[in-house]
């Protein structure tokens, strides 16, 4: 079925949707960059092709006659169906961009996640990436449930019915404020005095508490914590101000450490603070295409900056 002669282009009623809106030529012309003279000349070839007379012109304004109005309601509904056709097309292009759900650990996207993505973007600049930030726990959740096509998390092991890989370690540190007594002590901190201190906490399924927890657990029962604080940021802060020492990433610490906002306590040896970074997946699902690059990448720039610690 071919359309009927005389069938108007859609950009001229939508002009005359404007019009009908704007109440004058001129403003409608504005809406639509163009000319008011360039205005009035495509309406007057629509009433031509319509054989209407659509507006009336005055001195204050273009006001629709009649025929006008009646036009300008069925414009309404071709425009309407346009956009909507327009949007189908959309959706249609959309659906082919390759889409890759990442969830990740709170020190993991703020320090790593960022020079992972863009290693990404350079070899594959069509992914639309989607990137879910939450504690170690909620991580490995979303990517059991499907939420995510490949998770990142810290911690001292492999987290169970998952497929996981080593991506590089990330060491810890004992800090403390400038007004706590252990900022001015010589003698490194021993295990047991680290266990038997209340510290500042993260959550319940924060990969730095279940690592450190891990690691005072093997000399004795950890104290109470002295506080248990839902962010990094926050732990940083309590112990700025000298509320107890903290166990922080040195990735999260290091501005402070170089500030002298915070002071690094050493830990007597042989002990070692540390956690691994890992990419996780579905077992049934190892990550291919952009997920198994995105591992391949982050595996690539840790090793890369291990060689630099």
């Amino acid at each position: 079925m071919t359309l009927p002669p005389g069938t108007p282009d859609l950009d001229v009623l939508d002009l005359l949707v404007s019009v009908a809106e704007l109440g004058s030529l001129g403003a409608a012309a504005r809406r639509h960059g163009i000319s008011q003279p360039a205005a009035s000349m495509r309406i007057k070839a629509l009433e031509r092709r319509l054989r209407l007379r659509l507006l009336d012109r005055g001195p204050t304004g273009s006001v629709l006659t009649d025929p006008g109005r009646s036009v300008v309601g069925h414009a309404r509904l071709v425009l309407e169906a346009a956009r909507a056709f327009s949007a189908g097309v959309a959706a249609l292009h959309a659906a082919d961009v390759p889409r890759l759900r990442v969830a990740a650990s709170k020190t993991i996207a703020d320090h790593r996640i960022p020079q992972w993505l863009n290693a990404l973007r350079v070899s594959c600049p069509e992914v639309a990436v989607s990137l879910e930030v939450d504690n170690t726990r909620h991580v490995e959740a979303l990517v059991r449930e499907g939420a995510a096509d490949i998770g990142f998390v810290e911690g001292p092991h492999p987290p169970h019915g998952l497929g996981s890989r080593v991506l590089g370690a990330d060491e810890l540190v004992v800090v403390v404020g400038p007004a706590h007594p252990w900022a001015r002590r010589r003698k490194p901190v021993t295990l047991r005095e680290l266990a038997t201190t209340p510290l500042l906490w993260r959550e319940p399924g924060s990969g730095t508490r279940d690592t450190v927890w891990e690691i005072l657990g093997a000399e004795c029962q950890p104290a109470q914590p002295a506080a248990e604080l839902g962010s990094a940021v926050a732990i940083s802060a309590a112990a700025r101000a000298a509320v107890a020492p903290a166990v922080l990433s040195r990735l999260i610490a290091a501005a402070d450490l170089t500030s002298g906002a915070l002071i690094e306590v050493r830990v007597a040896e042989p002990v070692v603070l540390s956690r691994k970074f890992r990419a996780i997946w579905r077992r049934q699902s190892p990550p291919s295409g952009p997920a198994g690059m995105l591992a391949e990448h982050a595996a690539r720039l840790e090793s890369h900056g291990a060689r630099h610690w």
